[in-house]
């Protein structure tokens, strides 16, 4: 008798129609096939509700009273004993363990399978909300399994570093299901008129929704029919236009009748990290169909049907390659047509489903039924996965961090780099987080740059998707707003304010008005403005009494160096309690070579104009920035992810480092050989995972180092247009040194209805924060 499969699996059999159903429901030809899915919770008691669904695949819904989603470590000791009995009760004494998800590995504790197999589909440690217990589970299940298989070339080239007996086999299609037989529109799109451009499968962050919002809006007459669950996402989220049609879930029976009737077919992802590794199935189902179709450049699609399917990476060319498709020739229809029956005979899941079951019989004739140690916690899986074996890989480059600099040294490095990034997702303090239909940052960035070069490479990475304006940044104090920068835009202020501000620089510039000859100033220096818009403002502050100073002397410290440049006046009233406020540390306490060309000196002339009149908008190129239209700073990051020629390994962190070597280890044991290494890791750090000796000098420098840390506080105000501003420096009292008016950005970062505010909050030892949590919320609001 034939061995059963337990499979345990993040999706529900009866959600969307996709790879699992169709391998399974082969495999059931041979197998007693056994789904185990996600808990159901009910708050009330544990039961095991099975489900026969037809063709040999039996459903097993666990229903637990944990809260929990999914195989989260609270639900195991709930679903063991239930899965044991279960096993128990119908005398499972011979069966394979089958894994689309690898947080359930712990439940192979009681179990004794003949063979395990983990059928990555997915590289679910990049999707949406994914547990962050995933990357080191899937270590221990790459350790446990037998075989791997995986849904797509890019996810085997991936996983076939960490295994050694790893199979690809791509999607595959039902061509009886897709193919080009008459089929009757389906009545819910019977009314929608032509030229339709559809598309089926789960809506939800892997989708670019500015692409469809840009093609909607770009051709009002084509109709956009999207037919599909959304999940994960909010639907607030998604674009509203008269024609764009969501249609919802529906059978996979029903879906011939919707595709038959498009024009096109649409493959609209976004480049995120989500989509570095997928492989659509509905590709081919589309093919199977007959249907032309566009795709925006998702490697495997490009890698395998860029002879077929038109390819498009930016909202003008997709449209472009949209309206191509629609007005194509009868002999580019009839080469496409056969391009596309080409494919579509190469590939099916009977055949794809026959060689799975050829390698899994080969290993149960080697396999005899045996207990299967399992890790039963994350912290076990963790030290399972600390004693893989020492796999060792030579790189021309090995690069420590994903953020701008390392993504930007890969892409400029090209063939034989390697990224590790310690995180799920690229973009280190890039990276952005959308809740409630807001979109915020890790902190507040913009692009900006006098370079052209950068200027292409923005281009290159967002295409149209980019938000340039002028800036707007202000000051608060004395009770109004002045712009920056606080000493050029003097207006508004109180009369004794603007009559010290301008005293002081006069006497900072010719010496005091009593006669006394000035100290001469700090050569200057052009005036440089940066991303932050900040120039001086990034700095520290101390008391508004001058310091003082050597007459003619260099400045020798922060402090002096504000009083010098712009006088007792602007350190009083914002220089000194604003740097203060931001740097945490006494501003004597701090040298002034860092500030490179950032500081221009005062004009008087500016400065007394400035004070009389209020100032204009500023002008220049200083006066513009740029940032992603959609998708927040994390766009920019993910731009970079097909441009990529070498590796990029995601929750990888490396915790030895053998300069002599030329090696980097990994909390997995792995390592990695380079000819040479770039790291973006805090120098400390750096310095601190060195396994050999460092010289004393270098480690008491290391050791010596200071930072400031920022506590990004991020609320969504429940109304529209708050305020015109970017930026508002705050050097009084509040909590907060300033607020990064995220909702200003693009107007995309808003919730419908909603606007969205950063409020930034340095601390350090010498500073700590008053407090945390939702006090510091309630701090922020109260302040504001």
């Amino acid at each position: 008798m034939p061995p059963a499969v337990i499979v345990f699996s993040h999706l529900r059999w009866d959600f969307v129609h996709q790879r699992p159903q169709h391998l399974l429901s082969r495999l059931a030809r041979h197998y007693r096939v056994l789904f185990l899915e996600e808990p159901v919770a009910n708050g009330r008691s544990a039961w095991l509700e099975k489900q026969e669904v037809g063709d040999g695949v039996t459903v097993l819904r666990p229903h637990s009273p944990v809260s929990h989603a999914g195989f989260h470590d609270e639900q195991i000791p709930v679903l063991r004993p239930m899965l044991a009995d279960f096993a128990e009760r119908e005398r499972l004494n011979d069966y394979l363990a089958w894994f689309y998800t690898p947080m359930a590995l712990p439940l192979l504790e009681e179990l004794e399978p003949r063979l395990v197999v983990y059928d990555c589909m997915d590289e679910l440690a990049s999707f949406m909300h994914a547990p962050r217990q995933l990357v080191q589970r899937e270590r221990a299940l790459l350790k446990r399994a037998e075989l791997v298989f995986t849904g797509g070339t890019s996810l085997y080239r991936a996983k076939s570093e960490l295994h050694p007996n790893v199979h690809c086999f791509p999607s595959s299609v039902d061509a009886d299901h897709f193919g080009p037989v008459p089929v009757a529109d389906h009545p819910d799109q019977a009314a929608i008129p032509h030229p339709r451009l559809g598309f089926f499968g789960v809506i939800d962050e892997r989708l670019d929704l500015g692409l469809l919002t840009a093609l909607a809006d770009a051709r009002p007459d084509w109709q956009l029919v999207m037919v599909g669950p959304v999940t994960k996402i909010d639907e607030s989220q998604l674009p509203r236009r008269p024609n764009i049609h969501y249609l919802g879930k529906r059978p996979y029976g029903d879906l011939p009748s919707f595709v038959h009737h498009w024009d096109v077919c649409l493959l609209p992802f976004a480049l995120n990290n989500a989509t570095r590794f997928i492989s659509p199935t509905k590709t081919l189902e589309y093919m199977a169909a007959g249907r032309p179709v566009v795709s925006t450049p998702i490697t495997d699609v490009v890698a395998h049907y860029e002879d077929t399917v038109r390819i498009a990476a930016t909202p003008d060319a997709f449209i472009d390659a949209c309206a191509a498709a629609l007005s194509e020739s009868a002999s580019e229809r009839e080469r496409r047509e056969s391009l596309m029956a080409h494919h579509v005979a190469q590939s099916s899941w009977d055949t794809t489903t026959g060689r799975m079951r050829e390698l899994i019989d080969t290993h149960l004739d080697r396999a005899a039924p045996r207990r299967a140690p399992a890790p039963a916690s994350v912290a076990s899986a963790e030290g399972a996965t600390r004693r893989l074996p020492n796999r060792t890989a030579d790189y021309d480059a090995v690069i420590i961090g994903a953020g701008p600099t390392g993504l930007s040294a890969a892409y400029h490095l090209g063939r034989g780099s390697v990224v590790l990034e310690a995180n799920n997702r690229v973009g280190g303090w890039c990276r952005s987080v959308t809740e409630g239909g807001f979109t915020f940052d890790h902190a507040g960035h913009i692009m900006f740059s006098n370079d052209p070069y950068v200027h292409r490479l923005y281009e290159l990475l967002l295409g149209s998707n980019v938000h340039w304006q002028d800036r707007e940044a202000w000051i608060y104090s004395k009770g109004c707003y002045t712009r920056y920068p606080f000493q050029g835009a003097l207006y508004g202020l109180p009369p004794d304010v603007l009559k010290e501000c301008i005293i002081g620089a006069i006497e900072a510039r010719f010496g005091s008005l009593d006669g006394k000859a000035a100290a001469p100033v700090a050569e200057r220096a052009p005036a440089v403005s940066d991303c932050c818009a900040d120039g001086i403002a990034e700095s520290t502050l101390g008391s508004a009494k001058a310091p003082a100073a050597t007459p003619g002397a260099q400045p020798r410290n922060f402090e002096e160096f504000i009083y010098k440049v712009w006088g007792a006046g602007v350190a009083k009233h914002f220089a000194i309690p604003y740097n203060r406020k931001l740097w945490t540390v006494p501003l004597d306490q701090m040298e002034t070579s860092w500030l490179g060309g950032r500081v221009p000196l005062p004009d008087l002339g500016e400065m007394i104009d400035g004070a009389l009149r209020p100032p204009p908008k500023p002008i220049g190129p200083n006066a513009r920035f740029g940032y992603p239209l959609r998708g927040g700073f994390q766009a920019l990051m993910d731009g970079f992810l097909p441009l990529l020629q070498g590796s990029l390994h995601l929750g990888v962190r490396a915790v030895r480092w053998w300069p002599s070597r030329r090696e980097i280890v990994v909390a997995d044991g792995r390592r990695y050989r380079y000819r040479q290494l770039v790291s973006t890791m805090p120098l400390p750090e750096l310095v601190r995972i060195c396994a050999e000796p460092v010289p004393a000098g270098i480690r008491e420098a290391a050791e010596g180092l200071q930072h400031v840390s920022i506590r990004c506080v991020n609320i969504g105000v429940g109304r529209e247009a708050v305020t015109e501003k970017h930026w508002i420096y705050y050097p009084e009292d509040t909590v907060y040194h300033r607020i990064f008016v995220q909702g200003n950005a693009s107007p995309h970062c808003n919730a419908p209805g909603g606007f969205g505010l950063t409020f930034e909050i340095s601390y350090s030892p010498t500073k700590p924060l008053p407090c945390d949590g939702e006090a510091l919320i309630d701090r922020c609001i109260e302040d504001a």
